[in-house]
């Protein structure tokens, strides 16, 4: 998936921050004390959760942390190079979305517990497209706290307890967001809605909800080419006429032309539009603040809970 990352809007920045930043927290490393684990992940998702996880005891460094940086296109530095050469456990995504941590890990001279994300989920189908946004899988984010409490008792034995209560922490509030999904899932389930990429699919199919998209749109949106014109008038389609969706769901980090023109026609068509991202929005550093925002924006535009 190649995209072309736009900067957030103004006005979803500010809102995203100062909906979220109250809800989330970062947590401050200790100047003092027992050392701490040198964590990296290739974005500030996955850091997110490291830090959740590892709390006090683990510094986390976030290779892709601005909302305008595309890992796909992201080109490395010498000092992310360091800082993989000096972690304990590295977290990417795996699936071809963020290759530029394999790289480092190949030149690394050190050889730290890794963690690809997409080969934990077990969603990848053998002979099936696979969609690699698998953060937004609530399941394979347990199974990933999961992960990151045993390889973090792994390089630290002593703060073994501190760990697994962590994850057991985060994997229950993961469970309320499970639970929101269920609520949606039971009161809308077989409700239609759109997606300009197939970013919050996992969502939509948890929440109970059909993606109508025409594929050949999301993945022109994805490749950064325009879809037929066919293409093009089936997918402004769904925001007309009695049996239109109910809500679109737009990659808020990649606006083009093409975007905007759907954008228009769910507005106009009275559609709701609930943007998703990709990264954590402009001052959030929690995962599951962030994960609740637009969950319950989902909520909302399909009616309420």
């Amino acid at each position: 998936m190649y995209l072309r990352r736009a900067i957030l809007t103004p006005a979803l920045a500010a809102t995203a921050a100062l909906t979220l930043t109250a809800c989330g927290s970062s947590t401050a490393v200790p100047a003092s004390g027992p050392a701490t684990l040198s964590v990296v992940a290739s974005t500030d998702v996955y850091g997110a959760i490291a830090q959740a996880i590892g709390g006090d005891a683990v510094t986390v460094t976030s290779i892709i942390n601005s909302p305008d940086a595309d890992p796909h296109e992201y080109e490395t530095r010498p000092t992310d190079a360091v800082a993989v050469n000096e972690a304990k456990v590295v977290i990417y995504n795996g699936a071809g979305y963020d290759d530029f941590v394999t790289k480092l890990l190949g030149a690394s001279s050190t050889k730290p517990a890794t963690i690809d994300v997409s080969a934990l989920s077990g969603l990848e189908t053998a002979g099936t497209p696979f969609n690699e946004h698998v953060w937004y899988s609530l399941p394979t984010v347990t199974k990933l706290a999961d992960r990151l409490a045993a390889d973090l008792t792994a390089a630290d034995p002593a703060r073994a307890s501190t760990f697994s209560a962590n994850a057991a922490a985060f994997d229950q509030k993961v469970g309320a967001l499970t639970a929101k999904l269920a609520a949606i899932r039971a009161k809308y389930a077989g409700q239609k809605v759109a997606i300009t990429e197939p970013v919050p699919l996992y969502l939509v199919q948890d929440a109970g909800l059909v993606d109508v998209t025409p594929p050949k749109f999301s993945e022109a949106v994805e490749a950064g080419t325009d879809p037929p014109a066919a293409v093009l008038a089936a997918t402004l389609a769904t925001f007309q006429g009695a049996d239109k969706v109910k809500v679109l769901l737009p990659n808020a980090q990649t606006e083009t032309p093409l975007t905007k023109q759907v954008e228009q026609a769910a507005t106009a068509g009275g559609v709701p539009i609930v943007p998703v991202t990709e990264t954590l929005p402009t001052g959030v550093t929690d995962y599951v603040a962030w994960m609740t925002h637009q969950i319950d924006g989902l909520g909302s535009a399909l009616g309420g809970v």
